[in-house]
């Protein structure tokens, strides 16, 4: 099983970036997904997660309205279309697959992507 997590660059603030999440040996269907990030010296922090089927989404507070989850169960792959970037948005950005409705709590994934890293600058 592998999650291939792409899409992260360098963009100043206010620029956009579309994070990608491309699974193998595993249907996602089966799977909510979340995506969490890891600022250096900071915890692992929960984002956002999309449901099985794509019809329920959840956003933190901070990035809600500027940040949006998104699956494509044909193309076995999830997204984050990141909008509105900040400094503080900088961090390597993860998705991961769960199984259980707690969608904030990183220890109730089964399966993590390798990160990609997203640096915005002011």
């Amino acid at each position: 099983v592998q999650l291939q997590a792409s899409g992260g660059g360098s963009v100043q603030a206010g620029g956009s970036l579309r994070l990608s999440c491309a699974a193998s040996g595993l249907a996602i269907s089966g799977y909510h997904m979340g995506w969490f990030r890891q600022a250096p010296g900071k915890e692992r922090e929960f984002i956002a997660a999309i449901s099985r089927s794509g019809t329920a989404t959840y956003y933190v507070d901070s990035v809600k309205g500027r940040f949006t989850i998104s699956r494509v169960n044909g193309k076995n792959t999830g997204y984050l279309e990141m909008n509105s970037l900040k400094p503080e948005d900088t961090a390597v950005y993860y998705c991961a697959t769960t199984t259980n409705v707690q969608w904030r709590r990183p220890d109730w994934y089964n399966f993590w992507g390798q990160g990609t890293q997203v640096t915005v600058s002011s």
